[in-house]
């Protein structure tokens, strides 16, 4: 069944009501037509079963007629700290990490970024970022849309992950803690919810970098015998952690 996410301000008296772009998609795509049913999610792991019952050139109205609540939600929440990658390798790790399950994603400026953005550029990235993640949602059966945040620096970062309950930093020169080792010690927390992953540009994270992620307790993990692209490395990161913590 389609999906599509609204704002709890459009959820009223039991009827829901879409604008713009879904409106466009659901009447001139779809073809849809009163009657036919539609899931909406109001992106706080709500899911409707909604009957279309008007449709117009600007708005769909859509009476509930059933709520449940999203299962494909993982119990944890993963803060993803992923170091600004060259081209479009940031849209394949949004896409991908959203289906995986992702909670949030947080571009990092670090030392070895190649890309610098300035602050125009800066907005029209996140707003672009923002539309592949609701995408990925709405493919994915998600019942929220991860937020992708501002880029901030690496110092920035390592403050959010202190309000974390863990978070773990892949390093090509750990050798002794892998994610199974890093993930045994989380699942022994009580009252545990989140979760950081940092993952480094191209270039990996210098040794400094490392150093304060240490001394602000970030945990070096390996994640195997071979280096990782950025774009690899995150995915992976990801699907064992969920898989590990979610199975």
């Amino acid at each position: 069944m389609p999906r599509f996410f609204v704002e709890n301000d459009n959820i009223k008296d039991n009827i829901i009501t879409l604008y713009g772009d879904d409106a466009g998609h659901i009447s001139r795509v779809l073809r849809s037509k009163p009657g036919d049913m539609l899931t909406v999610c109001d992106g706080t792991g709500n899911d409707y079963e909604a009957e279309i019952t008007e449709i117009s050139e600007d708005n769909i109205k859509l009476e509930i007629k059933k709520t449940t609540f999203t299962e494909s939600e993982p119990m944890v929440k993963i803060t993803l700290f992923q170091g600004l990658p060259k081209g479009e390798k940031m849209e394949l790790i949004i896409q991908k990490c959203v289906e995986l399950g992702v909670f949030s994603i947080i571009p990092v400026n670090t030392e070895r970024c190649i890309v610098k953005l300035d602050a125009k550029k800066e907005k029209k990235k996140i707003e672009r970022w923002q539309k592949i993640s609701e995408s990925a949602a709405k493919q994915s059966g998600r019942g929220i849309i991860p937020e992708i945040g501002n880029v901030i620096s690496f110092s920035e970062a390592l403050k959010k992950a202190a309000d974390m309950d863990m978070a773990m930093i892949p390093y090509e020169l750990e050798q002794d803690r892998g994610i199974k080792a890093f993930l045994d010690e989380y699942k022994k927390l009580e009252n545990k919810k989140t979760l950081g992953i940092f993952i480094g540009p191209e270039g990996g994270f210098s040794a400094e970098e490392i150093e304060k992620a240490v001394s602000s307790g970030v945990v070096p993990v390996t994640l195997g015998k071979r280096i990782l692209r950025t774009e690899t490395a995150g995915l992976t990161a990801v699907a064992n952690t969920l898989f590990y913590l979610d199975m």
